[in-house]
C-alpha cells in the first residue's frame, strides 16, 4: 500500500491506493465502465467530464457553466480520432493535485458513505487513458481554484508503473481570477452513431440540473445550446457515516482498520450511524460481546458473526436522509418546462425512507404534450443520483412498475404524449447489474415508486378530466360569438331599434395579442375587466414556425396581482385554451420567448361570458 491524496471540491481527503497496473485495469473494466467500442466509448467520455464539471460547481454553490466541444482531427478523417474539449467554473483543482487526479488510478479506503454522481468513482482518468490507448496522444489539463495563477499541465499516464508523466508544466498569471477546469485530449470515436446518444443525455442532464448552463459544439460545428432557468444550486450531499444494517464483512474490516477506538462501546458510537451510547449497550448485550473488548482482537470468524448480529438487531434507529441531496420539486419541474415544454406537469417528492440501512428519496414527475414524443407505450426517463441512466431500460424497476399500471384508469391510452421521469438519490443506488444502468427491484424502493407514479397520474387524470370540460365550453363559447352578435342584430331590427344593443354584459371577447412577436423578456397585453362575467376562457395560438413561446395569466384579486394560470410553453403551431376557477376583477396575459433570442408569433383573446 501506498499513500496518496484526493481532492474534493475545496479540501483534499486523505486515503490509500494500491499499485495497479492501468493498462490490466481498463482491459478487464472497460466493458463494465463503458469503453467497449468507438461509439459507446465517446458517450461515456463526454459523460464522465461533463459529471466531474457538475460536481465541482456544486462544490462551491455556483451555477454550473460547462463548455463541450468535439473536433475531428484533420489528419485523420479515415481513423475517426477526435479532439474533445470540456471546460467549466468549479472549484479547480490545486495545481499538486493536477497530476495525481488525472494521471493515476486510486483505489480509496475510506469507508464513510456519499451520495454521487459519477457512475464509477473513476471520473475523466477512465477516458483519458482509453484515449492515450487508442491515438497514443498526452491529455492537456488547465485549471485554478481562483488564486493568481492558472496551471496548465501535459501529461500522459505510464500504464506499467501507474504514475503520471509530466510532459509541460506552465504557470500564467490569473487576471480575471478564474476557477475552474479544461480537460483536453484525443480519442478514437464514431461521433455519428453516438450523436443520438449525446444529445438525449445532455436534455436529460439539462432537466435535472437546470441551473446549467451546457454548450456543445459538435464536429460539423452545430452548436447545440441548454440554457440555464434557475439560479438556485441544491446543496451538495454531505458524507455521512455507515448505518449498522448496511455493513459488510469488507466494510466492517477497512473500519477495524482505521479505527483508534480501543474498546467496542466506543467503536459503535463513533463510526456508525444514529448510534448512541444506550443503543450500542443494548446491541453489544444482545450480540454477546464485552464493551470493554478492543475491536481490533476480533478473529475473522467474529467479525462476520458481528455484522450478522448487526443485521438482525431491530432497535438501531433508522438512517437520516439529511446527507442526501435530492432535485426537489421545483427545480425538477424547471427542468422539465424548460426541455419538455409539455401542457402539463405534475411532481412529487417522496418522504425519505431506507433499504438495508441506505437511506433514499425517490422523486417522480409525469409530463403531457408539448415535445412530449408520442409513442404506443408511455415514455420513461430514468436518473440516479441527478445523472441520467440511458442503457437497459428494460430491465429497470421503474419499467417494470410503468408497465404494471392500468393506464386507461388514469386517461391514457396508447398514441398519446405522455412522459414519466423517476428519480433515486441515495448514498448507495441498488444496481442490478456491474454495468450500473439497471436498478434492481427492491421492495422498499418500488413501493415508494409506485406511488409517486399513482400520485402523479391521479394529477393528470384531474388535468384531462378538466380539459374535456374545458373544451365544451370553449365550443359553447365558439357558438356565442358567431350566432349571438346575429341574434342581437335581428332582435334591434325586428323590434324597429336604430342601433344594436349593448351585447357585452352578456358575453365579451377582447383581443390581447394579435400578430405579436415576442421578445426576451415577459410584455403584458391590454387588462381584460373580469367583473360580471362567470365563465373567463383565455385563448392563445403560436403561429410561428418553429419557435416556441411562453405564457401566464395575471388576475387582480383584492390589491394584489396573482398568478391564475402558471407559465406554459406553447410550441411552434400550438393552441392554448384554459377556464380561469379563480375569481379575479381585472386579467392580464403576458408573453415571451421561451428561448432566449428566438421570438414567436401569438394571438391571444379572452372570452367572458355572464350566465
Amino acid at each position: 500500500m501506498k499513500g496518496g491524496e484526493e481532492w474534493q471540491g475545496d479540501k483534499v481527503v486523505a486515503q490509500t491506493f494500491q499499485e495497479i497496473s492501468p493498462a490490466d485495469f481498463f482491459y478487464r473494466n472497460r466493458e463494465i465502465v463503458g469503453f467497449t467500442n468507438p461509439t459507446r466509448a465517446i458517450f461515456s467520455a463526454i459523460r464522465e467530464l461533463v459529471e466531474n464539471s457538475l460536481d465541482a460547481a456544486e462544490a462551491i454553490q455556483v451555477p454550473p457553466d460547462i463548455y463541450i466541444r468535439l473536433s475531428q482531427d484533420e489528419e485523420s478523417k479515415s481513423s475517426r480520432t477526435y479532439t474533445l474539449r470540456v471546460e467549466d467554473n468549479g472549484s479547480g483543482i490545486p495545481p499538486q493535485q493536477v497530476p495525481l487526479s488525472f494521471g493515476q488510478f486510486l483505489v480509496s479506503s475510506k469507508y464513510k458513505l456519499k451520495q454521487a454522481r459519477g457512475t464509477f468513482g473513476l471520473g475523466g482518468t477512465m477516458a483519458i487513458l482509453y484515449g492515450q490507448i487508442t491515438t497514443n496522444k498526452p491529455v492537456c489539463i488547465t485549471s485554478s481554484t481562483g488564486g493568481s495563477r492558472i496551471f496548465k499541465y501535459v501529461l500522459m499516464i505510464d500504464i506499467e508503473k501507474n504514475r503520471p508523466v509530466i510532459l509541460d508544466r506552465k504557470v500564467l498569471r490569473n487576471r480575471w481570477k478564474w476557477h475552474g477546469t479544461i480537460v483536453e485530449f484525443h480519442l478514437e470515436g464514431d461521433y455519428s452513431k453516438a450523436m443520438p446518444r449525446i444529445l438525449d443525455y445532455l436534455k436529460l442532464t439539462a432537466i435535472v440540473n437546470p441551473y446549467a448552463d451546457i454548450t456543445f459544439v459538435d464536429p460539423k460545428g452545430r452548436l447545440y445550446r441548454f440554457e440555464r432557468k434557475s439560479e438556485e444550486v441544491p446543496p451538495p450531499p454531505v458524507e455521512t457515516l455507515p448505518h449498522p444494517h448496511g455493513v459488510d464483512v469488507e466494510t466492517l474490516q477497512r473500519i477495524i482498520r482505521s479505527t483508534g477506538c480501543n474498546n467496542m462501546l466506543s467503536f459503535m458510537k463513533e463510526h456508525f450511524h444514529r448510534v448512541g451510547e444506550q443503543t450500542a449497550r443494548q446491541f453489544l448485550k444482545s450480540a454477546g460481546i464485552d464493551e470493554r473488548m478492543n475491536p481490533k482482537s476480533l478473529r475473522p470468524d467474529e467479525i462476520v458473526d458481528l455484522v450478522r448480529a448487526m443485521k438482525n438487531f431491530k432497535d438501531f434507529l433508522p438512517p437520516d436522509a439529511s446527507c442526501l441531496s435530492p432535485i426537489g420539486e421545483e427545480l425538477m419541474r424547471t427542468g422539465i418546462l424548460k426541455e419538455l415544454e409539455p401542457r402539463f406537469t405534475a411532481v412529487s417528492q417522496r418522504k425519505p425512507s431506507a433499504y438495508s440501512g441506505h437511506p433514499f428519496i425517490v422523486e417522480v414527475a409525469i409530463a403531457y404534450g408539448g415535445k412530449v414524443p408520442s409513442r404506443n407505450d408511455i415514455t420513461l426517463y430514468r436518473f440516479a443520483n441527478k445523472i441520467p441512466l440511458m442503457y437497459d431500460e428494460s430491465g429497470d424497476v421503474s419499467w417494470k412498475i410503468l408497465r404494471s399500471i392500468n393506464w386507461r384508469r388514469y386517461g391514457v391510452s396508447p398514441g398519446m404524449p405522455v412522459a414519466v421521469l423517476v428519480h433515486i438519490c441515495s448514498t448507495k443506488i441498488p444496481y442490478k447489474t456491474v454495468g450500473k444502468e439497471i436498478i434492481a427491484d427492491i421492495p422498499e424502493i418500488s413501493r415508494e415508486i409506485l406511488n409517486g407514479i399513482r400520485e402523479v397520474a391521479r394529477r393528470l387524470r384531474r388535468y384531462l378530466t378538466r380539459r374535456k370540460h374545458v373544451e365544451q365550453q370553449r365550443r359553447r363559447l365558439s357558438i356565442f360569438s358567431r350566432y349571438l352578435p346575429k341574434i342581437a342584430d335581428f332582435s334591434a331590427r325586428l323590434g324597429g331599434l336604430e342601433e344594436m344593443p349593448d351585447i357585452n354584459r352578456l358575453y365579451k371577447r377582447q383581443v390581447i395579442f394579435r400578430d405579436y412577436k415576442t421578445g426576451n423578456s415577459y410584455v403584458e397585453g391590454e387588462t381584460f375587466n373580469a367583473e360580471g362575467y362567470k365563465t373567463i376562457l383565455v385563448i392563445a395560438k403560436n403561429k410561428h414556425e418553429s419557435n416556441s413561446v411562453n405564457l401566464r395569466v395575471l388576475g387582480l384579486t383584492g390589491s394584489r396581482w396573482r398568478v391564475l394560470i402558471p407559465e406554459v410553453t406553447l410550441e411552434a403551431g400550438a393552441e392554448f385554451y384554459e377556464m380561469l376557477t379563480k375569481r379575479a376583477r381585472l386579467l392580464k396575459v403576458q408573453v415571451k420567448s421561451a428561448v432566449r433570442n428566438k421570438p414567436g408569433t401569438v394571438n391571444v383573446f379572452i372570452d367572458g361570458l355572464s350566465e
